[in-house]
């Protein structure tokens, strides 16, 4: 599968995050878990690429099947509401 730079810098940003999921990759980009870590591997600096898998590996929060939390998306209690792209105040 090819993909543009905008996409790939995407899979890497959505990689990095802690709660996003591999299979939300897939879903968006088609690639496996395995494809990602291909891809950060040729696209970072070796060293960025030890650390970020050092972080993955084993991370619960980046398989579905090994989340806690069974439906629905996690949001932290003190994530503030967005609306219409401004955020709303607590009152």
């Amino acid at each position: 599968m090819s993909l543009s730079i905008q996409q790939i810098d995407r899979v890497i940003e959505m990689a990095w995050e802690d709660r996003t999921t591999f299979d939300a990759i897939k879903f968006q980009f088609g690639l496996s878990e395995k494809e990602v870590i291909t891809l950060m591997r040729t696209e970072m600096k070796p060293s960025s690429f030890k650390m970020w898998r050092k972080r993955v590996q084993g991370r619960k929060t980046k398989h579905a099947k090994l989340r806690t939390f069974v439906s629905g998306r996690f949001k932290c209690s003190r994530q503030k509401h967005i609306t219409n792209n401004t955020i709303s105040k607590r009152y």
